[in-house]
């Protein structure tokens, strides 16, 4: 017990060091922009940036809205997406890694779409569902679904072939190898891709935003630039960023819990 308490112990240096380059890295922001050698009006100074945060906690101009209404929106946004990419592709990718029919009816046509970015669907997606809540969803998807997909089938193709005879030599049917021996190997995989999905979902957030949006993040980023409001665009974006790396520590708690779980 004491050489585990000695072992998970850290250096001082270590815990501080973090929050020392946070530091670092404000400050030298901080001091680029007041001594001029970047100018106010193309880059905000942080404390700038704090202060619009306060002001926009309770203050709707001149954008429409709080700070924590487009946080809101842009979370309702991510997750609709995010989860439905996971619902879909996760399946569809481990359906299309071991059984023949689906990889041959869906794999073409997956494919196909795969290439075109998200955003190239926004035009479409205007026509289809306008600047709401799901046209933003159906990009979203879009941009999750792809990893959760290869990510999947992937896990599914780098399954043991040995196991896979010897299941076989033992009369186990195809659904039976696939449940039993497919889906559990590909779950480091499916895990991988809960973070890439993340990512590219985060990410398509935004770039719908925008696009096409009236409220979120992204539109917040928008009105700071037809505003011409740097410290408004700096503001959407460490929001985008501080949101996002949450959601990501989230989703990595998940994954340590679910994984100890399937271990015991």
């Amino acid at each position: 017990m004491a050489y585990e308490e000695v072992k998970v112990r850290k250096p001082l240096g270590l815990i501080l060091l973090p929050f020392f380059s946070v530091v670092c890295f404000f400050g030298a922001w901080e001091l680029i922009v007041r001594a001029g050698i970047v100018p106010a009006t193309m880059l905000a100074a942080p404390s700038d940036v704090g202060a619009l945060f306060v002001d926009k906690l309770t203050n709707p101009n001149p954008d429409g809205a709080t700070i924590f209404v487009h946080a809101w929106v842009s979370m309702q946004e991510a997750f609709l997406g995010y989860l439905l990419a996971l619902g879909i592709g996760i399946p569809l990718g481990l359906f299309m890694g071991w059984f023949g029919v689906v990889r041959g009816i869906a794999r073409p046509i997956f494919e196909l779409i795969r290439p075109i970015p998200p955003i190239a669907w926004i035009p479409l997606t205007v026509f289809w569902f306008g600047i709401g809540l799901w046209g933003k969803v159906f990009i979203i998807w879009l941009g999750g679904v792809v990893p959760c997909v290869i990510n999947a089938f992937v896990g599914v193709r780098m399954t043991n072939p040995t196991l896979i005879q010897m299941a076989r030599t033992y009369g186990a049917s195809d659904w039976q190898i696939f449940k039993t021996l497919c889906v559990p190997s590909a779950l480091p995989m499916v895990f991988g891709a809960l973070q890439i999905a993340l990512a590219s979902c985060w990410t398509n957030l935004v770039a719908a935003e925008l696009l096409a949006a009236d409220q979120g993040l992204g539109y917040l980023i928008t009105m700071g630039r037809r505003l011409a409001l740097p410290d408004m665009v700096v503001l959407g974006m460490v929001s985008v960023g501080v949101m996002g790396a949450l959601i990501g520590l989230a989703i990595d708690e998940v994954e340590k819990r679910l994984l100890a779980g399937i271990r015991r």
